[in-house]
């Protein structure tokens, strides 16, 4: 998992191939303006979902893995609390392979919390329950990378 400030993003181009294109889109899209849905920019490959979700207590947020994709997580409106394990941590789980996700009922070992302007990157190693805003809807914006 890395937590870190958008300005800082291109330091992590690095880490995977696809990366540099989501640097790419960042810098040439005000990214605040974006309607709800969903863009592809890499074929299955690297996506971009622009999401108005649901405010939950850390309750009702759902630790969830993926197998395939690596999650970098944006925040737009409002400070979003993301629950955090690592996945070796995390009990076995159903796989829904045609969605890439599996869900747990456990409890995340730690949370941080995401201000706008930053970024997280949720490795397939990294548990993560997204989500966690005492508002009612947080405007975010979900980069799927194949990992």
């Amino acid at each position: 998992m890395v937590l870190d400030s958008l300005d800082n993003f291109e330091k992590y181009v690095s880490l995977n191939p696809l990366f540099a294109d989501v640097l790419e889109f960042i810098r040439n899209n005000d990214l605040a303006k974006k309607e709800p849905g969903k863009e592809i920019l890499k074929g299955d490959d690297l996506f971009v979902n622009f999401s108005l979700a649901k405010g939950k207590t850390k309750e009702e947020a759902k630790l969830e893995t993926h197998n395939c994709m690596i999650d970098i997580q944006i925040p737009i409106s409002c400070a979003e609390t993301m629950g955090y394990i690592p996945r070796k941590d995390l009990p076995e789980a159903e796989y829904d392979a045609k969605k890439d996700i599996s869900f747990y009922d456990a409890t995340p070992s730690q949370y941080i919390t995401v201000e706008p302007g930053s970024f997280a990157i949720f490795f397939p190693q990294d548990g993560h329950a997204p989500c966690i805003s005492e508002e009612k809807s947080i405007q975010k914006i979900i980069f799927k990378v194949k990992a």
